[in-house]
């Protein structure tokens, strides 16, 4: 039976609340996680049918069905993010699996393609998602755009910072000030993700009933600053570290150190892509990068016309030119008009734009390059992109510094 007649027999239905059993089945079969791994992580019975259920209650949720079986699904997170200090409507992937004696005929490329035009329709221009496989969404037209950067410090290495006024305190999770801190440096920090409750119900989902919160307070009683931390075996793990100013790092490192009679070394992780050696005394620790976050601009012309290009000192036109072999919409040539403090934007159905500027390029080498974990030089020169000198240089000037800081994961 070939594979056309094969998927006439399946239908695509939206899930509910009446499919959980089903989706939470699929799920632990297709990533192989046993009951008892949940059990001895702390999970009771009814916690682990339940650990998903905000999916099918808050998000959108599309599977393949034979007949009242379902056999292959995904599910779509309405978000939103900072892209440069603008905020961008974002549909966040998960819950991606199939059966395996499914596999190979196209139904995940098929709830792919569905969710995307969804995300299109709703104005949510990126997409963004946490991958099983790097190479399996790169041919769906994702790139990654952000890494996490682990490290392990001696206790002796923990640095000597310098003395501050104000105070930390422990807090729980429903903070005001914790919530209100983190929202502050979300809106101030590109990449960051906006966290609703549903995020905020994400970001906490896996973690341990004894993990500690703790803000920094300055004289005037604002928090600046805090740390999610747990103390496990000598060990002061670091799950996140925010800070708005020099003075709250600080802090929070005065902090860390009156803990010091209870760890032999720290452990954490960074994920604003820069090295924390250098921040420290003793930078020779043990520091580790991997990829961490997969992004893919879902609809162009919607995501440039968003898009806070830097301007530059003279009048001109650039032309880019998309290949996406998934989305036919986003296969055209896209011409940035600069005239003065503005931009203007033209869409061609032809990608011959005419223009002196220009750029050939994939739409993951767009995404990767517009989200500054790749600069224009870098791309040109490993061949991810086809463009002359003077057009690399205008590309370098209208396109922020900078790389995205995304910590969480859903």
């Amino acid at each position: 039976m070939d594979t056309r007649t094969l998927k006439e027999q399946f239908c695509i239905k939206e899930l509910d609340d009446s499919h959980l059993e089903q989706f939470n089945k699929l799920l632990r079969y297709a990533f192989q996680v046993t009951e008892r791994d949940l059990l001895n992580a702390g999970w009771s019975g009814e916690e682990i049918k339940l650990a998903k259920y905000p999916i099918l209650r808050n998000a959108r949720v599309f599977g393949w069905f034979d007949d009242t079986n379902l056999i292959s699904q995904i599910a779509l997170y309405p978000m939103q993010m900072n892209i440069y200090n603008t905020i961008y409507k974002m549909g966040g992937i998960t819950g991606v699996a199939t059966y395996p004696e499914y596999s190979g005929i196209g139904l995940m490329n098929d709830l792919i393609k569905k969710v995307l035009g969804i995300m299109r329709e709703c104005g949510q221009s990126i997409s963004c998602l946490y991958p099983y496989s790097i190479p399996y969404y790169r041919s769906k037209g994702w790139e990654i755009v952000s890494d996490k950067i682990t490290f392990a410090i001696k206790d002796s290495q923990v640095p000597k910072v310098p003395r501050v006024e104000g105070i930390m305190r422990r807090v729980n999770a429903d903070n005001k000030d914790f919530l209100n801190l983190y929202h502050t440096f979300a809106l101030g920090t590109h990449g960051a993700l906006l966290r609703d409750s549903l995020s905020w119900e994400e970001y906490w989902r896996w973690e341990v009933e004894d993990i500690s919160i703790a803000l920094y307070y300055d004289t005037t009683g604002h928090a600046n600053g805090y740390i999610v931390y747990l103390l496990d075996n000598d060990v002061f793990k670091i799950k996140e570290m925010i800070w708005l100013n020099q003075e709250a790092r600080y802090g929070i490192w005065h902090f860390i150190n009156a803990h010091q009679s209870m760890f032999d070394r720290i452990e954490g992780a960074n994920y604003s892509n820069e090295s924390l050696a250098f921040l420290l005394e003793d930078g020779h620790i043990s520091e580790s990068i991997q990829p961490y976050i997969m992004a893919r601009i879902v609809d162009v012309e919607q995501f440039l016309r968003q898009y806070p290009f830097d301007t530059i000192a003279f009048d001109t036109e650039f032309c880019f030119i998309v290949e996406d072999t998934i989305l036919e919409w986003n296969n055209k040539a896209f011409v940035l008009e600069f005239a003065g403090n503005n931009v203007n934007l033209k869409v061609l159905d032809s990608k011959q734009c005419g223009t002196q500027y220009y750029a050939t390029l994939s739409i993951q080498t767009l995404t990767t390059m517009l989200l500054g974990y790749k600069r224009p030089s870098y791309l040109r020169a490993i061949e991810r992109l086809d463009a002359d000198e003077a057009s690399i240089d205008i590309l370098e000037d209208i396109i922020p510094e900078g790389k995205a800081y995304f910590s969480d994961y859903f």
